[in-house]
């Protein structure tokens, strides 16, 4: 080809043309991998990070109740974090008030079984906590929804009510990344509470889920409830038309975190 014929061919202009729309393309292509790919990604792999907090929550919950009701004297369970953090908190409380039967007085009489914090061994990660409280496993969301990962062990049978009632002491927590140890321990010996001849029985709790505590209260124990979302408290009553025997197993953790 001619000097003057290389010079006016356009193959070259397209071969360029060509190669500026394979760049765009890339671009374009990366920019929308970044833009909505990696948040996606990162979505997946949190909301992966938080079912494996729950699960593991849940092993701690079995394990942990087998100190309260005196199946081992203490329990050493394994975590992994992912960038949150784990404490034990006190911002929880249980009352317990049964109305039973005087037989000196011939009248019914209010006696409060118990009045205490109960605590709580709680992990926050991004916008999702998940506890350990009074034997049961709970989970708070973003939307302010509260609900029950495991049951607590009330157990209400044949006119019988057996509350456990396991506060927790430990100031430990720790933030970061990495495997840590949660080791749960008896506080002292266990001590039951006994009532006969109880006709109604109060429970209030205030706790970061008691909108799930209203849930169980109602659905387990079939109480009466309301809340007070000023206070965060649930508060459940119920009269029975057969006395009852009430039994509230105090049973007091040590919690530390290593």
């Amino acid at each position: 080809m001619a000097r003057k014929d290389i010079i006016g061919s356009e193959n070259a202009v397209s071969e360029v043309v060509d190669v500026i729309l394979i760049l765009g393309i890339m671009l374009i292509a990366i920019t929308v991998i970044t833009v909505a790919g990696f948040p996606a990604l990162q979505n997946m792999q949190d909301s992966g990070h938080k079912e494996n907090i729950r699960q593991s929550f849940i092993v701690l919950g079995e394990n942990v109740n087998k100190v309260v009701f005196d199946k081992a004297p203490s329990q050493s369970v394994e975590l992994k974090m992912y960038g949150g953090g784990i404490w034990v908190t006190s911002d929880s409380y249980m009352n317990i008030t049964v109305e039973t039967w005087n037989s000196s007085s011939s009248a019914k009489e209010n006696q409060t079984a118990i009045s205490s914090q109960m605590r709580s061994l709680q992990n926050e990660f991004e916008d999702t906590t998940i506890s350990y409280e009074n034997t049961g496993v709970w989970a708070k969301y973003q939307t302010g929804d509260a609900v029950i990962v495991r049951d607590p062990k009330f157990v209400f049978n044949d006119n019988l009510l057996v509350i456990p009632f396991a506060p927790i002491r430990g100031t430990d927590g720790i933030a970061g990344e990495g495997l840590i140890r949660v080791i749960a321990r008896e506080d002292g010996a266990t001590v039951l509470y006994s009532f006969q001849n109880v006709s109604a029985v109060d429970i209030n709790i205030q706790s970061l889920y008691y909108t799930a505590w209203e849930d169980y209260l109602r659905d387990n124990l079939e109480m009466q409830v309301e809340i007070n979302d000023t206070e965060s408290s649930v508060h459940a009553h119920k009269e029975y038309t057969e006395n009852i025997d009430v039994y509230v197993l105090k049973s007091s953790l040590d919690m530390s975190i290593e």
